[in-house]
């Protein structure tokens, strides 16, 4: 009888500490629940830690050679070596290529998406061009932008603009009309015309969504640079690659995608700390 009672209240106990674990799962895994901002660093932190550990792990421990992913020491060291003898200065032409082709595209693609988005008959008239252009591929352009433009800056600049351009243009699109119909109506029933529906409702609500599309593009157009600068380039980042490559140099490769990972993750975090305090109404 005892034995009975003691297995059941085993059992009983087991049961509980399945439910607080499903409980502390319910509380931390809820849809959409905010997280602290002390805990999302944590988490962003324990990530990265994680992925070095995981990187030591397959290369100290010769699970995988040498040849094929470099080790964390040698990456770094490679790192120290190639800043001592330029690179900073393959850094900051990448930086600028980016930069410039990707404001000269939003320049044109934020008053262009406005007006497809806000508009129908404007969008009936661009809306099929964009989405034809945007499924062609940016790197499909650079035979043909090389022969018309050259080997020089202009070339990869437009190599971004284009792979730029369509994207914004449809995505900001987007954002406008994704603004509640029920905002415009109010507005329009208070008695607001036409123009002030734009720039005082729908632009005001879809701004905050418009930055973070900004932000997105803005990852995807380094992408572009890099194809960019491993054809006809002579510095640059994607040309730095290219070269580690050629001489087998492995650690010089991973240094090149470590660095634009380091700034795209910068940049990142500077637009959404950017969008949250000039829409800081929208968080």
């Amino acid at each position: 009888m005892t034995d009975s009672k003691a297995e059941n209240s085993e059992y009983i106990t087991k049961g509980s500490v399945k439910l607080k674990k499903k409980s502390v799962l319910r509380k931390i895994l809820v849809p959409q629940k905010e997280v602290a901002r002390k805990n999302r660093i944590i988490l962003g932190i324990l990530a990265f830690v994680l992925i070095l550990l995981f990187w030591s792990w397959i290369t100290y421990g010769k699970i995988v050679g040498t040849m094929f992913v470099p080790t964390p020491s040698s990456t770094f060291s490679a790192l120290t070596n190639m800043l001592s003898t330029g690179f900073w200065s393959d850094i900051s032409i990448t930086i600028y290529r980016v930069m410039t082709g990707f404001f000269i595209a939003l320049i044109v693609a934020l008053p262009l998406g406005i007006l497809v988005g806000a508009y129908q008959p404007i969008a009936a008239f661009f809306e099929p061009v964009f989405s034809f252009v945007r499924y062609m591929p940016a790197s499909a352009f650079i035979p043909l932008f090389i022969f018309w433009i050259g080997i020089g800056e202009s070339e990869k600049i437009a190599i971004i603009i284009l792979g730029s351009l369509p994207q914004l243009v449809l995505m900001i699109a987007n954002d406008i009309r994704n603004v509640d119909q029920s905002l415009i109506e109010v507005s329009y029933t208070l008695g607001t015309n036409t123009l002030n529906v734009l720039w005082k409702v729908i632009l005001p609500k879809s701004l905050p969504d418009i930055m973070n599309t900004i932000r997105i593009v803005l990852g995807w157009a380094w992408t572009y640079v890099i194809v960019a600068e491993l054809v006809g380039a002579s510095s640059g980042i994607g040309f730095s690659i290219l070269q580690a490559e050629r001489t087998f140099q492995i650690d010089r490769i991973f240094v090149g995608i470590l660095i634009l990972g380091i700034i795209g993750l910068i940049v990142d975090t500077v637009l959404t700390l950017l969008n949250k305090i000039l829409f800081a109404w929208n968080f």
